[in-house]
């Protein structure tokens, strides 16, 4: 299973408001060669870490596998896939600027199965992804039954460590 967060606080290039915005990038996972998505989160909204004077966050998770009949030279492999998804965050009209910016779209890539791995890019799962309430719920409701495979504490061990964040669902998936 390969789990993408989705998330916006800015409005796209064409002027769609944060939600409108992640309900389109999971159209455009869905359309990238070699994926099937198989499920899609509620849509959450949540203040933005760290705190600052920025729009609330639109977050959510697709759930994806690769799709059945992909030929080999089709492989979705992290780095691919990190391609496809930076290349939906410019069509979105990201550009990349000072670390947690305020943006019209961020794609991130969670976890590939069970893959581990420090470098290159993407680090895999996501070093940041256990803390976060707006990956975590999100996550939850499209693979329960997830657990992480470096620390192999399940989604449920991760979100009742985590400490209180303003997060609300906003509109169902």
């Amino acid at each position: 299973m390969i789990l993408i967060a989705i998330g916006a606080n800015l409005p796209h290039a064409d002027g769609a408001t944060p939600l409108e915005t992640c309900r389109w990038a999971a159209a455009q996972v869905a359309a990238i060669p070699g994926l099937r998505v198989v499920a899609r989160s509620r849509w959450y909204e949540s203040a933005p870490i760290p705190p600052s004077g920025q729009p609330p966050y639109v977050n959510g998770v697709v759930a994806a596998e690769v799709a059945a009949g992909t030929p080999d030279g089709e492989a979705v492999t992290p780095e691919s896939l990190l391609r496809a998804l930076q290349a939906i965050e410019a069509r979105a009209g990201r550009v990349r600027s000072v670390a947690n910016a305020a943006r019209p779209l961020d794609l991130d890539i969670v976890a590939m199965g069970d893959v581990v791995r420090a470098a290159p890019d993407p680090i895999l799962p996501h070093p940041r992804m256990g803390g976060r309430a707006f990956v975590l719920l999100p996550l939850r409701d499209v693979a329960p039954g997830w657990v992480d495979p470096c620390s192999g504490r399940t989604v449920e061990d991760l979100i009742a460590a985590l400490p209180d964040q303003a997060i609300r669902v906003l509109a169902e998936a």
